[in-house]
């Protein structure tokens, strides 16, 4: 029987440095991404940089940018005694339009898709990304994705850094949020279906109501009602925000305004409900004009209808 490959990052790699103490283990049967703001992901990278053997590809350095695209792969095969036929190579990672173009004067997303073909073809063992698919065009994201099963395929553990929710979800099948209070697994459904009686039931939906759903491409991704700051109706849409990050629901907002009520959550305004825990401050701009401050990273303020202004502070104990 093979032996799984896979690494492991614990208190003997974190080594007393400036990141919660956690346990994480790196397989070679799926893709694992960990969700974190800038400040910890630099602390992460420095960690792994300094005290493993695991290398951090981070877009930043190793190619030729006077030789073309094909000259930059074509070297790269030979460096690395890489097997695969060069037409193959540039055709599996988008480049066959642009191999004869000199890598200065290629766009950014073409430069990305050079280095995920460096990294491909560079027989590591192990991987760690860092924001591959940060800023650049769907035919990349789509080539990193199939990248990603390559390497699946070639028994690789593969982890993946990025501080954009979304991009987690759609790269990793195993997802985790790294905090300064620790490590949390995402729980993630890939292809999920919402069950249909959600949507027709008429009945109040709050007893087995433990998860709030969002849709991330074809998977959902399932939010605890405390992470969430809240929820805005954009151009017809409903969607989640947390911090600077908005999901999408498949809800209308007064189906969620029912769904939601029973964890706190309050229709402040048409457009808007809140979260009455994330309320840190109540705003009065004119006489009869309010927005409510949300205790997040970003400090958003939300509209506070007139009409709503005598309830809320009600609710929120302040008459």
């Amino acid at each position: 029987m093979r032996k799984m490959a896979c690494f492991t990052i614990d208190e003997q790699v974190i080594n007393g440095e400036s990141l919660p103490l956690f346990s994480l283990t790196v397989n070679d049967s799926q893709a694992t991404s960990v969700y974190s703001d800038a400040d910890v992901q630099a602390k992460l990278v420095k960690i792994l940089r300094s005290n493993t053997s695991i290398p951090v590809l981070d877009l930043q350095e190793g190619l030729y940018m006077r030789l073309s695209v094909e000259d930059n792969i074509a070297f790269f095969k030979k460096w690395f005694e890489c097997k695969m036929p060069l037409p193959q190579i540039l055709v599996e990672f988008e480049l066959h339009t642009c191999a004869k173009k000199a890598l200065d004067k290629c766009s950014e997303s073409e430069i990305r898709r050079v280095y995920f073909a460096k990294y491909f073809i560079s027989g590591y063992k192990k991987m760690a990304f860092l924001e591959p698919i940060h800023g650049v065009d769907v035919i990349t994201v789509n080539t990193f994705i199939n990248m990603l099963q390559k390497i699946k395929h070639l028994q690789i553990p593969v982890l993946i850094l990025v501080s954009s929710m979304e991009h987690a979800v759609l790269l990793g099948d195993s997802v985790y949020k790294l905090q300064q209070n620790g490590l949390q697994e995402v729980e993630v459904d890939e292809m999920a279906t919402l069950q249909p009686e959600m949507e027709s039931s008429t009945e109040p939906f709050v007893a087995n109501l433990f998860k709030i759903s969002a849709r991330v491409g074809d998977k959902i991704i399932l939010f605890d009602p405390t992470e969430i700051d809240y929820i805005e109706s954009q151009d017809g849409k409903t969607m989640i925000i947390i911090n600077e990050e908005s999901f999408a629901m498949e809800y209308t907002l007064a189906e969620v305004d029912k769904k939601l009520e029973v964890f706190g959550f309050y229709r402040c305004h048409r457009s808007y409900i809140v979260n009455l825990q994330k309320v840190r401050e109540i705003i009065t701009w004119s006489k009869n004009t309010y927005s409510l401050r949300i205790s997040n990273k970003v400090q958003s303020t939300i509209p506070l209808s007139r009409s709503k202004i005598q309830d809320i502070q009600e609710k929120l104990i302040l008459k």
